[in-house]
């Protein structure tokens, strides 16, 4: 979306249209009596400008009214020196022995003129044009560079309405107010009058804007409009200029320069701002005016013309594309408002403004990670933002409309996802806000307006992930910031059908302390895709972020939904802690599957000062008794950053180190989480802790840096170096964790991002607003009851191996598992191993020369490990079984397992395992085995 003013675009486009390529000069005088008055035809210049000029490798040339040849047939009469304003200069041309002589000329040609009807081009260059204006068409190119051009008489090629009037051998066609008016049209601003030549030592003549035209007006060609820095050094002026429309926008259009000035640093091109739908078309060569201005654009400005006005179509050009490559050296400033081919593929970082500004940030090289994320914060972390700006840029509609239909730069599956791909790209650069903050200081990026959004060619490369990741494990541990699931609405309505209602905030009930749906008709959209995803991520225990702080209210809402999906009493939410959930709107909760685990002891909470939201404890065991701890977590926000001279403000201000507002707040909040995980492991009599939640810290930012550098561990780090859970100004990363403590993670056996969310349009979301059918203008509402985009926060996922370990004891004949899943370590003698209940691993090792009985074992659910056995014996297979090492035999309702040390060799197998009530069929797979 293009986020100007009207004014601006406006501007721009009737400037940039037909500029002539000097600022100030124009022909004031034509004679071609040739003997009649002057004994010479002549042509006078005059600096009707503010400024000096210079005439170094500038022409005039002249072709007949109406005839087939060129410019250039007729002759190039070369200039030199610099025109001062309000001077003149006289270029004498071909003459005869008749006549008085013209004063002293300033240069000299030989071309005749005629007296009656003619063409005369003053050129900013020395090269004859091969063109007349009339049958030999000038290119836009050619005509970039004529300066002024007067047609007189019956001439086909002139500037404005029509030709100025026909002179004859005793009349000069003389510019009108002494050279002053300047309309752009012959026509008007021509009259026939006695012949009076002017040169350089003519006295000079000030230009009083009297003349019936702006006679003020510098021309200037875009380039030097645009200048070489990042402000033009014309701000404020009104000029006058010339080039070809490029690209039509719904408040301006883009103009560039026909030939361009050949020099790197300054840009060919420029918006004019029109306010409205520009009438102009694109292809059409165009001469303006208007004023030159800066549009602030958060952290930037971006040079325009405004108030356009005297639009004249001069004839029509073409523009190709400059081919560009991201990273550009030096910046895109020296492109602004040129028509560019970007190559691919360009990678969607970001899909946040599509469907309501109309904007898809892009990158090439591949996705953007937010610094921090990589980095501790400082140099390379510093480097890295400077890598990401560079190789960034914003897909852009070039519409101030938003919300529009249908949503711009759709895919042929819909909506893109953050990590699909976009191939080459041919539009405008220009620049702008990025996101829906504005004022000075606020994001804004470069951006390309493709010319053909049809042309563009999408490439699906992050699919939605159907199902979350698999990280092993026999206890799955989630974490899901739910972004303000409510059952109390913003207007008041509650989800139980109450009116009138409020939410607590610091102790004040109000409904504008409410967050999250609006209405009864949204919470149920948000409902049913949470509960979605929680039965797809079908975790043991779940730690909740921005649950409304209303009791069990909220969270028993949500449980009950979720059992009604997933089944009657899968889930139960944890009971409110005795030391409460602290004051502000939103709170943490835990939700868990009481089949599964057993809590033990009551739920803790931490209310320290400290903490903006109090973390919340549980201690669970599963069937096999092996404790844990999670603890969940949601540290102080980035954003609402506190004023310079608030008491809190040391430390918590942006420092500009990429870790945002309130870093100090959330580093004392993550002290005072280690105390007290301090404290959960003495009261729980475990040190395994799992720390889950939205941190809202990156993985190495200082508060993260608190627990990683004291010993615990980021998991979905250790698993996915580059996870990320939560996508901002285009870049991703992981503000949502999972920590553990050093003796739990040897027990985790993967933690992994559910990419859900973050890569999703906000357009999927349960919002009604800025969608059909609530606004009839917008694009038809796209949402569906699925888990994509039910929040803003990836959901995180964590296997852990919460396994019994069991070793015989040399002098027993039995040994009996928990109800839960143990590793039975058999040792070297003969003894009956029974499970009892839960997923079991029966361990034989080097010592045990067989005659072990197992008594429950269940094919897929338990296995049989020979793995340090068959490693003694020498068997030097990976596949046992297939190669004859291990084989089974019937033995009554039972089967044997033995082991062949040498397969079809002479030694001779041994029996091992008798296993109880099974065949030999179902028992005798890989699966069953660690090998």
């Amino acid at each position: 979306m293009n986020q100007r003013v009207s004014a601006v675009a406006a501007a721009i486009a009737a400037w940039l249209a037909a500029a002539p390529a000097s600022a100030g000069v124009v022909i004031s005088q034509v004679y071609g009596g040739n003997g009649n008055v002057f004994a010479n035809d002549y042509v006078e210049l005059f600096n009707n400008g503010r400024t000096p000029v210079s005439l170094d490798g500038w022409s005039v040339q002249y072709a007949s009214a109406t005839g087939t040849g060129s410019f250039a047939g007729n002759g190039v009469t070369l200039l030199s020196g610099t025109l001062q304003p309000g001077r003149w200069y006289l270029v004498q041309l071909r003459g005869s022995s008749s006549g008085p002589t013209l004063p002293a000329p300033d240069a000299i040609g030989n071309t005749e003129l005629s007296a009656s009807n003619g063409k005369v081009a003053l050129l900013d260059i020395a090269t004859g044009l091969a063109c007349n204006g009339g049958s030999t068409a000038c290119s836009a190119e050619q005509q970039a560079h004529i300066v002024d051009l007067v047609g007189y008489g019956s001439a086909n090629f002139y500037k404005g309405s029509g030709a100025a009037p026909a002179a004859s051998s005793s009349s000069a066609l003389l510019r009108k107010a002494g050279g002053c008016t300047d309309s752009g049209d012959n026509a008007s601003d021509f009259v026939t009058g006695t012949p009076a030549p002017r040169n350089s030592t003519s006295a000079a003549t000030v230009c009083s804007n009297t003349g019936g035209g702006d006679d003020t007006v510098a021309s200037r060609r875009i380039p030097e409009i645009q200048g070489s820095g990042e402000r033009s050094p014309f701000v404020g002026q009104t000029v006058r200029t010339s080039g070809v429309v490029t690209r039509l926008t719904n408040n301006g259009f883009f103009l560039q320069d026909a030939s361009g000035d050949g020099d790197t640093a300054t840009s060919d091109g420029l918006f004019v701002f029109t306010g409205s739908a520009p009438t102009v078309s694109a292809g059409q060569l165009l001469q303006l005016t208007g004023q030159v201005a800066e549009f602030a654009a958060g952290s930037g400005s971006v040079t325009q013309l405004t108030t356009p006005s005297a639009i004249t179509l001069l004839g029509s050009g073409s523009i190709t594309p400059l081919p560009l490559a991201l990273p550009v050296a030096g910046g895109l400033e020296r492109y602004e408002g040129m028509l560019v081919t970007l190559s691919g593929p360009l990678t969607v970082d970001q899909s946040y403004f599509q469907a309501r500004y109309g904007q898809l940030t892009l990158s090439a090289g591949g996705r953007l990670e937010t610094p921090t994320n990589r980095h501790r914060p400082g140099a390379q972390a510093q480097a890295l933002a400077a890598d990401n700006a560079a190789r960034r840029i914003v897909l852009d509609d070039g519409s101030s409309a938003q919300n529009v239909n249908p949503t711009p730069f759709t895919g042929p599956n819909g909506a893109l996802r953050a990590g699909d791909v976009i191939g080459s790209i041919t539009g405008v650069i220009d620049y702008g806000l990025s996101t829906a903050t504005s004022g000075a200081g606020a994001p804004s990026d470069y951006r390309i307006l493709p010319l053909d959004t049809g042309a563009l060619r999408y490439t699906t490369a992050n699919p939605r992930p159907v199902a979350p990741p698999a990280v092993g494990g026999n206890v799955k541990v989630a974490s899901f910031n739910v972004l303000n699931y409510f059952t109390t609405f913003t207007n008041g309505a509650t989800a139980g059908g109450q009116t009138g209602q409020g939410c607590s905030q610091g102790g004040t009930v109000s409904a504008s302390n409410c967050r999250g749906a609006n209405s009864l008709a949204e919470f149920q959209r948000q409902r049913a895709k949470i509960v979605e995803a929680l039965a797809a991520l079908d975790a043991d225990v779940v730690g909740l972020m921005e649950i409304q702080n209303n009791g069990v209210v909220a969270v028993q809402n949500l449980v009950d939904a979720l059992n009604l999906r997933v089944g009657s009493g899968t889930y139960a939410a944890l009971p409110e802690p005795a030391a409460g959930t602290g004051s502000d709107a939103i709170k943490v909760a835990m939700i868990y599957k009481p089949s599964r685990l057993t809590r033990v002891g009551a739920p803790a909470s931490d209310t320290a000062a400290v903490n903006s939201r109090p973390p919340l404890a549980q201690t669970f065991a599963p069937a096999n008794g092996e404790r844990f701890t999670v603890v969940v977590n949601h540290l102080k926000s980035k954003s609402s950053c506190p004023a310079a001279g608030d008491a809190d403000a040391p430390g918590n201000v942006d420092s500009g180190d990429g870790q945002g507002c309130w870093n100090a707040l959330r580093v004392a909040q993550a002290e005072q989480l280690r105390r007290f995980v301090a404290q959960l492991q003495a009261a729980s009599g475990s040190h395994d802790v799992l720390l889950v939640g939205d941190f809202n810290a990156y993985a190495q930012e200082d508060p993260v840096f608190q627990f990683t550098g004291s010993g615990y561990v980021d998991e979905p780090g250790r698993f996915d170096a580059s996870g990320y859970s939560y996508v901002f100004d285009g870049a991703a990363g992981r503000l949502d964790h999972a920590i553990s403590t050093a003796t739990l993670s040897p027990k985790v056996s993967g933690a992994r991002h559910w990419h859900i969310n973050a890569d999703e349009s906000v357009a999927h979301d349960y919002n009604l607003e800025f969608k059909q059918p609530a606004c009839a203008a917008c694009a038809p509402d796209p949402y569906a009851a699925t888990p994509y985009r039910s929040s803003d926060h990836d959901p995180v996922l964590v296997g852990l191996n919460l396994v019994k370990t069991i070793t015989a004891v040399p002098s027993s004949t039995s040994v009996t598992g928990t109800p839960g899943d143990d590793v039975i370590v058999s040792g070297a003698g003969r003894r009956t191993l029974s499970g009892g209940g839960g997923r079991d691993t029966f361990v034989f090792s080097s010592g045990f020369a067989g005659g072990a009985t197992i008594t429950d074992f269940t094919p897929g659910d338990d296995r049989i490990s020979f793995a340090e056995l068959l490693r003694s014996l020498r068997v030097p297979s990976a596949d046992p079984i297939g190669q004859g090492y291990l084989f089974c035999s019937v033995s009554g309702a039972d089967a044997l397992l033995s082991i062949d040390p040498d397969a079809a060799g002479p030694a001779a197998a041994r029996a091992m395992v008798l296993v109880k009530g099974r065949t030999c069929a179902e028992l005798l797979k890989a699966s069953n085995f660690l090998f």
